[in-house]
């Protein structure tokens, strides 16, 4: 039996006076996130320890006003971003921004 396709994001939009991600899904969830939020979810080897799962990333080290410098898409299963306090080797699966952006419904 094959895995199901995680579902594909239909628009992911910065709003950087706000400093809110929002991600919009074909199911009609449009869900608002505060960056700092979406930069502290980040599961990169850098942020995550890739053996134990133990986080690594010091929340304190993230400023209050982290933003996003870039964002880019990364085929049709991520998208990249590049914040302002330097990270930049995080990858946002699908599976990952719906764990992030409709808790419960991943």
């Amino acid at each position: 039996m094959m895995a199901e396709s995680p579902m594909v994001p239909t628009a992911i939009n910065r709003h950087d006076p706000e400093k809110l991600l929002q991600v919009v899904w074909p199911d009609g969830v449009d869900k608002f996130v505060p960056y700092r939020e979406v930069r502290l979810a980040c599961h990169c080897a850098h942020c995550v320890d890739e053996w134990t799962g133990k986080p690594l990333l010091d929340p304190e080290s993230v400023p209050m006003d982290v933003s996003i410098k870039s964002m880019e898409l990364k085929g049709n299963y991520a998208v990249k971003i590049t914040w302002t306090d330097g990270h930049d080797t995080g990858l946002y699966s699908w599976t990952r921004l719906s764990s992030i952006t409709r808790p419960g419904k991943a």
